[in-house]
Formats: structure tokens, C-alpha cells, sequence
């Protein structure tokens, strides 16, 4: 069953990190689920799986804005993904030095669950009522740097989420806010995975050689079930909008605020 829950929480990781629907979130639900809690080490390390992921599906686009940077529209692609993630690097660093905390509860993630809702029906609503842009402006990129920063400060919130829906409330289409969203999720997340697994291993016992092998499990089936999604969410967003994951996200921030209150 310890092999088969690492399965679980591989599909877990990787189906909820792209979507806007909060990996965190459900990685809680399926640790009181499964009885089966697992390492800091673990959790973050299958993180990296799902950012693989994104590099395998634009494996295309990212070797054209390399070999092809002097073009201009691929040069301010580029710029536009450095400052949103020099936004997102100068505010996490600022936050840290502050000593901001993570909640050290369930609450607060279930709240930013069942908030972000109504914010996605809000977006939806705003793209409906303008013209759709398929180009990121100056304002999606900084406003996306900043969502990024909200999201990591607010377990639930869903940084994928966060990013998309900023873009949207800012003139992009879903499309083009989903795009940037996942390029600008390769530099920041490969980093602060890096730096917490930097961390965690430090630490008297993490990663284990008994571990190792659920880790590489894990990061595997995070990779593949990542890249399934997200292939399937593009496909989505061409023609179908985000209210569905506005009912879900809904539905389960309600089911996790009566188990918090009510255990």
C-alpha cells in the first residue's frame, strides 16, 4: 500500500499543479485520506516532476525563443517572463527577509480555495464583457510576477491559478494568459524547488536511501500525469471557459472548511 499511496500522491502532484485548482489543497485531502503522510523532501521533491512536465511540452517554443531571440517579438516574450519572474524573486525574498510565515494550519488553504471561486467567475466575466487580446502586455507580466508572489504566500490559492486569472483580469485571453502562466511557472518553480529541497536536505535524515526510491516513483508519475494534463488544459482552454474549476474549487473549499470545523 506505501507503493501504491506514492502512485497517488505522483497523480495527485501532477494533475493539481497546473490546474487552477490548488495542488497544496489536495495533497492535504489526500494525506487524510490515505493515512500516509509523507516527508517535506518528498512533497517538494515531485514538485520538480510537474515543472519537468512543462519543459516537455514546450520543448518547442522554449528552443525558438533560444535560437531566435532577436526577434522581436521573442525578445519581448523574453523580457516580459525576466521581469515577471524578477518581480516574483524580488518580492519572495523581501517577504522573507520581513519573517512572513506560511499559516501553519488548514484554514487559511481552504479559504484561498473557496476564494478563489468567485475570482474566477469575476475573470470570466470581465473577458466576456472586452475584447480578447492573444498578446501579453507589460501589465499581465508584472501583475502575473505579483499573482505568483500572493499564491506562494497563500497556500490554496493555486499559483497556476493566480497567474492565469491575473492575466485574464488584465486584458489576455485564456490562452495567452495560460501560455505565460506555464513559461513563467518553469523558472520560478524549478527555483523554489531547488531552494527548499537545497534546505530540506541539510537536515538530519532527509532523503533517506529508504525514501529514495518512493521519491523517484513519485517524480516520475508527477512528470507524466503533469504533462497529460496540461496537454489537456490547452486543449480546453481554446474553446471552453474556467467555470467549471470555479464550481470545484467552490465545492471543495466548502467540503474542507466542515472537516476542519467539524473533526
Amino acid at each position: 500500500m506505501h507503493w501504491l499511496n506514492t502512485i497517488i500522491y505522483g497523480v495527485v502532484e501532477g494533475i493539481t499543479e497546473f490546474l487552477p485548482i490548488s495542488s497544496t489543497g489536495h495533497l492535504l485531502v489526500a494525506e487524510h485520506l490515505l493515512r500516509d503522510p509523507r516527508s517535506e523532501f518528498f512533497l517538494v521533491g515531485i514538485q520538480a516532476g510537474a515543472v519537468l512536465a512543462i519543459v516537455l511540452v514546450y520543448w518547442r517554443r522554449l528552443l525558438d525563443l533560444t535560437l531566435r531571440l532577436t526577434r522581436r517579438d521573442n525578445l519581448d516574450y523574453t523580457l516580459k517572463l525576466a521581469v515577471a519572474f524578477g518581480v516574483t524573486v524580488t518580492l519572495a525574498l523581501t517577504a522573507r527577509q520581513l519573517g512572513v510565515s506560511l499559516p501553519g494550519n488548514l484554514a487559511p488553504i481552504a479559504w484561498a480555495t473557496l476564494i478563489g471561486a468567485p475570482v474566477i467567475f469575476l475573470a470570466e466575466h470581465a473577458l466576456a464583457r472586452r475584447p480578447r487580446r492573444d498578446t501579453v502586455s507589460w501589465p499581465v507580466a508584472i501583475v502575473s510576477g505579483l499573482a505568483q508572489v500572493v499564491a506562494a504566500l497563500c497556500p490554496g490559492a493555486s499559483r497556476s491559478g493566480a497567474t492565469i486569472i491575473a492575466g485574464m483580469l488584465c486584458g489576455a485571453s485564456r490562452s495567452a494568459a495560460t501560455e505565460f502562466s506555464f513559461l513563467l511557472g518553469i523558472p520560478t518553480m524549478f527555483a523554489a524547488t531547488g531552494y527548499e529541497l537545497r534546505a530540506l536536505l541539510k537536515q538530519p535524515g532527509a532523503g533517506a536511501d529508504g525514501e529514495l526510491g518512493h521519491f523517484a516513483l513519485g517524480f516520475a508519475i508527477a512528470t507524466v500525469s503533469a504533462f497529460l494534463a496540461v496537454k489537456w488544459l490547452l486543449g480546453y482552454v481554446r474553446a471552453h471557459s474556467f467555470r467549471p474549476f470555479a464550481w470545484y474549487r467552490l465545492a471543495l473549499g466548502l467540503a474542507l472548511l466542515w472537516w476542519i470545523y467539524t473533526r
